[in-house]
């Protein structure tokens, strides 16, 4: 299952989320804030080892930056991730 690592704040974040419901993309929401520290140290490696980027995306293994939300770009990356739908 896809995994959004995202915060309640965050706007892009909540803009990813909506994407995927209205794309019937089911993924399961983790909040980054409260995350357990080796999710939180796994999140931040992905994101260049400084410090976490939401909404950071993972699938089977296949990890997606967190970016500022843009259609188009995501719909690529899911589909390069190989997410189902896209």
């Amino acid at each position: 299952m896809l995994t959004v690592y995202s915060a309640f704040w965050c706007p892009h974040c909540i803009k990813t989320e909506k994407y995927l419901k209205e794309k019937g993309t089911p993924f399961e929401s983790v909040n980054i804030e409260t995350a357990p520290e080796d999710v939180v140290r796994k999140v931040v490696e992905v994101n260049g080892g400084i410090e976490w980027v939401v909404p950071t995306l993972e699938y089977h293994g296949k990890w997606r930056p967190g970016k500022v939300f843009r259609p188009a770009d995501l719909e690529k990356d899911l589909k390069a991730m190989g997410v189902p739908g896209f």
